[in-house]
């Protein structure tokens, strides 16, 4: 007998233990995104309510093993196609300013979600993850950092609860912060680089930059990617901070520095760079990455429910609007003092 022959029985019964979970959040990875093409608002937040409208599911056997497939493996390979949509050439063209301004954002602001976390009786791990969201690329943020992390027993409320938070406050900055270009006087160039820096979603930054000006949109748009390159790092710097964690996690066993779907983002970004994947291509990977994400998140919306996040309250809510506002004046001290237009 073959070795193809010898596991053919174990992956048609993997296959058969894990599909109706898995179709099951395909199916409203599929109605969330009918809703918000036809009638807008942010799809990974109906996503996430759908699912948890299904949350008894996850009590039930036969959809369990695919649900928790959806939220780990398939969540994995989303992000790792997010590389797709970034080069080299994008982040160098920006100039020293704009990754000056990024690259201080990112890390103070991950630093103040910490200590504010514990100000207000918070886990430290909460802290850092809204910080990373918050400073990042919101919800994909989140869940990219959530799966290095340790999955303590509040680690899919704590997910579930940015992933709300973040995209919430991303949908208001996406209306309020072009209030503020204007209020500011701030120039397309200036405009584009408080935009990008800013808000949290890649969707809503997009949406918020081409409203003023096309030029704008650019430079918003450019300016957000290199928030989301900063993800490489970020994750790395997470995966050193729980790596004993999740050693005990995996019973001592050796975890590896870097996991594969970081591995996978930068050898994307890599392959971009040097400009060997087609438009066409790259397209394709960033629409797939994308159901793969609302796949990912319909899943953990079916794992919690509302009486769980009820327990959480309202620290949480205050700890990210304190990171988004403290993200917001610390872009805006680095245009006035000119240092995010080097």
């Amino acid at each position: 007998m073959s070795s193809l022959e010898a596991i053919r029985p174990r992956l048609l019964e993997a296959f058969q233990r894990k599909m109706p979970g898995v179709l099951i959040c395909i199916t409203i990875a599929l109605a969330t995104t009918f809703i918000a093409d036809h009638y807008g608002g942010p799809t990974l937040l109906y996503a996430l309510l759908f699912g948890m409208t299904l949350h008894f599911l996850s009590e039930e056997g036969r959809c369990l093993a695919g649900v928790e497939f959806a939220a780990r493996t398939i969540l994995r390979l989303g992000v790792a196609l997010l590389g797709v949509r970034i080069t080299i050439e994008q982040v160098a063209d920006l100039g020293v300013g704009p990754v000056l301004t990024v690259v201080c954002g990112v890390a103070f602001t991950i630093a103040f979600g910490a200590v504010v976390a514990s100000l207000l009786g918070l886990n430290r791990d909460m802290g850092l993850l809204t910080g990373g969201s918050v400073a990042i690329c919101g919800a994909s943020a989140a869940l990219a950092l959530s799966a290095v992390m340790p999955r303590h027993a509040t680690h899919e409320r704590n997910t579930i609860m940015t992933v709300v938070g973040v995209t919430t406050l991303s949908t208001m900055a996406m209306v309020t912060y072009p209030l503020i270009v204007g209020v500011l006087r701030l120039d397309d160039g200036e405009a584009g680089i408080f935009l990008g820096g800013t808000i949290h979603d890649v969707a809503q930054v997009v949406g918020a930059g081409y409203m003023i000006s096309e030029s704008t949109g650019d430079v918003s748009t450019f300016v957000k990617l290199l928030r989301v390159a900063m993800l490489v790092p970020t994750v790395m710097i997470f995966m050193f901070l729980f790596r004993r964690h999740r050693q005990e996690e995996e019973g001592n066993r050796k975890v590896p520095m870097l996991p594969s779907f970081l591995i996978a983002f930068v050898a994307l970004v890599g392959i971009n760079s040097l400009g060997w994947i087609p438009p066409l291509v790259a397209e394709g990977f960033t629409d797939l990455s994308r159901w793969c994400l609302v796949t990912a998140i319909a899943a953990l919306g079916i794992k919690t429910s509302f009486q769980k996040l009820a327990v959480v309250g309202w620290k949480p809510v205050i700890l990210m609007v304190a990171e988004t506002l403290f993200l917001l004046l610390l872009v805006l001290a680095f245009i006035h003092f000119d240092l995010a237009t080097w």
